[in-house]
């Protein structure tokens, strides 16, 4: 049986993770892909918010659909690694399955 002690140290961690949660949902990061030429910005939840394409890239359609996609997967790979560094902050580096 947990004693009032964990109970409180349990529900300050519950706590900080939904700030950093909430945190994490109001920030922003951007992909790219193509030295820029396509950038792709996604919120932390991986949600995209805008896709920027330079008029060059529209000359090869086959390159532009490599090029959006190679962008949209480093935006939700920079999603991941923020997520991984804000809740690391939180959880002191444990892994808590299901946490992210």
């Amino acid at each position: 049986m947990m004693n009032k002690r964990m109970m409180r140290q349990a529900q300050q961690l519950q706590n900080r993770l939904a700030k950093a949660q909430e945190e994490l949902e109001a920030m922003s990061v951007e992909g790219s892909a193509g030295g820029g030429v396509v950038r792709v910005t996604m919120t932390g939840k991986q949600e995209v918010t805008e896709v920027v394409i330079e008029p060059e890239a529209a000359e090869d359609i086959e390159l532009l659909q490599d090029l959006v996609a190679a962008a949209v997967n480093d935006a939700f790979t920079r999603t991941q690694e923020l997520a991984a560094e804000k809740m690391g902050a939180v959880t002191g580096g444990m892994n808590i399955p299901g946490l992210f």
